[in-house]
């Protein structure tokens, strides 16, 4: 599939929305940037809720496809995650229907299946259609969104490919980052391969670079024609001298979601 001409990115404004916005044009992609903060030095944004229609209506008008990463990003009251990433997500994909877009990326989360145990010694990986454990409504939204996507590929035609996005940060912060990290640089060739990728229907893959301490089966979002470059493991040895070992029984060690699924924390994942 050809490079599409015009993208729109939601969630413009937030971490990974700005870092992409700093990677995603040496692709070839003109953006069209919607978020519902202002964003400095962009005239030209958009700046709307998921909840306008008549906004995303106009905001998907003539664009190839879209690189959905608005909404809530972190754990919140359910009322927020319903009406930010559940009813927006809909929203924004009724709009595309409406106006032809053909092409979805979605920004899935490993949070979608938080509750997957993570298997002993670091193997097998854990596959990409290991069945929805949300941790949080947030990972509720998630596998929603991945639902929501099926559903409007087998009803509407429109390909999307979900991406279970790690943690998506210039360097991984905590010790079970080492095992899910996305670099940036990573996350614009993963992005740029599911925009591009040809018949892919509904896709889901696990995103994050080839870090050495890989919990997940990245083979799904290679045969995309993603080829990561990065790896966390030269920050481990700072990391682990700060915070120290996880010890055995800590979530983050066990289950997939890490801290998520037992006392969830309101700011990296």
């Amino acid at each position: 599939m050809p490079t599409p001409r015009t993208l729109l990115l939601t969630g413009a404004a937030g971490g990974m929305g700005t870092l992409m916005r700093g990677l995603l044009p040496r692709y070839g992609y003109a953006l069209r940037l919607l978020d519902l903060v202002p964003i400095p030095d962009e005239p030209d944004a958009i700046t709307a809720d998921l909840a306008d229609r008549g906004a995303l209506r106009e905001a998907v008008r003539g664009v190839d496809a879209v690189l959905h990463l608005a909404g809530i990003s972190l754990e919140a009251p359910f009322e927020q995650i319903l009406r930010a990433n559940i009813e927006g997500t809909y929203n924004l994909y009724e709009a595309a229907r409406a106006e032809g877009v053909r092409r979805i990326v979605f920004a899935s989360s490993n949070h979608a299946v938080g509750f997957t145990p993570l298997p002993v010694g670091g193997e097998p990986l854990i596959p990409v259609d290991t069945p929805h454990r949300p941790d949080t409504y947030y990972g509720l939204s998630k596998a929603f969104g991945e639902d929501l996507a099926s559903l409007y590929w087998d009803r509407h035609g429109i390909e999307t490919v979900s991406v279970r996005i790690g943690s998506c940060f210039p360097e991984p912060t905590t010790v079970r980052m080492l095992s899910i990290w996305l670099s940036p640089a990573d996350a614009a060739r993963l992005f740029h391969a599911a925009l591009t990728a040809e018949h892919v229907g509904h896709t889901v893959v696990y995103g994050s670079s080839a870090n050495t301490r890989l919990r997940w089966d990245l083979s799904p979002a290679r045969a995309l024609g993603y080829e990561p470059r990065d790896d966390s493991e030269p920050y481990a040895a700072q990391l682990i001298a700060a915070r120290g070992e996880t010890a055995p029984d800590d979530p983050d060690r066990t289950l997939l979601g890490g801290r998520f699924c037992t006392d969830p924390p309101m700011r990296q994942h």
